[in-house]
Formats: structure tokens, sequence, C-alpha cells
């Protein structure tokens, strides 16, 4: 019996997985289309800004909001 790995906690533990992270990163950038966000603009984004923008979705939203506003008046 291998007690080595048994002890050992780092040996057994499951590998982060390409396919997951995909995955997720995909999710998140449907969600920020679905807050208001311009399609264009999420496709150049990296992950780590999509999770800075979905940590407060609500102000996320309204910034996205103003935004458009913004953009309709000019």
């Amino acid at each position: 019996m291998a007690t080595s790995t048994f002890r050992n906690k780092n040996c057994v533990r499951p590998k982060k997985q390409g396919a997951a992270k995909r995955a997720r990163i995909k999710y998140q950038k449907r969600r920020l289309i679905a807050l208001g966000m311009k399609e264009e603009n999420v496709a150049k984004m990296q992950s780590n800004e999509l999770r800075d923008w979905l940590r407060r979705p609500k102000q996320t939203k309204a910034m996205i909001d103003a935004a458009r506003a913004a953009e309709a008046e000019a």
C-alpha cells in the first residue's frame, strides 16, 4: 500500500483541467453580455478582467447603462 501518496494530499489532489477553465470563461462572457456589455468588447477582454467586472454585477450593470445613455446622447 502506498502510504506516501495517502499521507501527502498534494499527490492525490485532482489537477486543474483546461476544458473546465475555458467553460468558466465562456460562461462569464455570457454573463457580461447578458448584463448589456457589447460582444466585441467582451471578446477582447482577458480572463482576469472578466472576473473583475463580474465581482459587483449591480455596479457593472449601472456603469454599462450609463455608458449606453451617454453614447445615445452623443
